[in-house]
């Protein structure tokens, strides 16, 4: 099984796009990566684009896969959310995969492991567009009056909140030793084909990038 090229950090959103534009990211030989707390190869395929547990969103059978690792409190997360989603369905031919990676604080590891266990009862994407969807920080108690305004039902989060609890970490764990190998600093965060995006982009960029993309994978 292959894996993904990382090229190094790429210090400032203007040098990522700059480097992207000039196709210097496009992964050639990809290699394997492993996690510093064991040997299990994190940057694989498979783990990556095709977690069974990942909640994937846009066209599941789509020729181009975007992965997205996000922090329901940042706000460029926010920001970029419905130009994103627009750019994805616009093109029609784009997996979006989902990676919750909750990096500023214990509220954001509530919202994040609250969002999998409304995947559990089929509400991740109302969950998810709830929290991601607000304006001001959240905290614990407006996650939860999100959620319910969303549909969630809360009776049934808490009962996976508890009995799901290894399963909803393991995936936040897997997420955060992707990002951590493939150097990621912040979120968002982004594997677009076999391109690394370190940081935010318009929709004019996502379209190029997606669009680059899709010449390598025909390379």
């Amino acid at each position: 099984m292959t894996g993904f090229t990382n090229k190094g950090l790429v210090p400032t959103r203007r040098v990522a796009l700059m480097l992207i534009g000039a196709g210097a990211l496009a992964a050639g030989g990809i290699t394997s990566a492993r996690a510093a707390t064991g040997d299990d190869e994190v940057l694989t395929e498979a783990k990556v684009l095709r977690d069974p547990d990942t909640p994937v969103a846009g066209n599941p059978d789509g020729n181009i896969t975007i992965v997205e690792w996000s922090d329901y409190n940042c706000p460029y997360c926010r920001k970029l959310e419905p130009e994103l989603r627009q750019v994805v369905q616009d093109d029609g031919k784009v997996r979006l995969v989902m990676k919750d990676w909750p990096i500023l604080g214990p509220v954001s590891v509530t919202a994040a492991r609250s969002a999998l266990a409304a995947k559990f009862q089929g509400k991740y994407h109302q969950a998810h567009d709830a929290l991601i969807g607000v304006s001001s920080r959240l905290t614990e108690p407006r996650i939860n009056e999100l959620l319910a305004a969303a549909g969630v039902d809360m009776d049934r989060l808490k009962r996976d909140l508890t009995g799901r609890a290894k399963d909803i970490d393991a995936i936040l764990k897997r997420n955060n030793e992707q990002a951590e190998a493939f150097g990621f600093q912040g979120t968002p965060s982004f594997i677009v084909g076999k391109y690394r995006v370190p940081g935010a982009l318009s929709m004019t960029e996502f379209e190029q990038v997606i669009a680059d993309a899709r010449k390598a994978k025909m390379n």
